[in-house]
């Protein structure tokens, strides 16, 4: 069943324009796979989905390429156009995004495999990175910062 719905989604991603998951559970839906957002969100962290700009200038999903240097560009490119801030506290780094754009960007975080990092969570616009120690969450925002054309901080 997983892996029909995971074709099935692959499939969607490619002969449509998805941007959301809200839109992707829709598609699935009448498709006839009875699923939760929560199922959606685990299938697009597990088929290491990504958005792109698709040729009509929206974010889209679609299958990640696994070579390291398409994860560091798609990384540097959506936190190029998405990214607004990057702070930390403790050992939580906090990432603010345009509307939308927070679940894209932290899976491109979660598919460059920053070792530091052990967990992150993405809402509509914000980000919480769980950095291993204080200073380790220091170390991420400044690397993450430097990519980010918008943080002033």
């Amino acid at each position: 069943m997983k892996k029909g719905r995971h074709s099935k989604i692959l499939e969607l991603i490619q002969t449509q324009e998805i941007s959301t998951q809200d839109e992707l559970l829709l598609e699935l839906r009448n498709c006839g796979y009875n699923v939760t957002q929560a199922t959606v969100s685990r299938d697009i962290k597990e088929l290491k989905l990504i958005k792109i700009l698709s040729k009509s200038g929206k974010y889209c999903y679609a299958a990640s390429a696994v070579k390291s240097i398409d994860i560091k560009s798609n990384l540097e490119s959506l936190f190029s156009t998405s990214v607004l801030s990057v702070d930390y506290a403790e050992n939580l780094v906090i990432i603010k995004t345009v509307s939308g754009m927070a679940q894209a960007v932290c899976t491109s975080i979660d598919a460059a495999g920053i070792s530091d990092i052990l967990g992150s969570i993405a809402g509509d616009d914000t980000i919480f990175l769980a950095a291993k120690t204080s200073e380790k969450a220091i170390g991420i925002a400044a690397n993450l910062k430097v990519i980010s054309i918008y943080d002033k901080n």
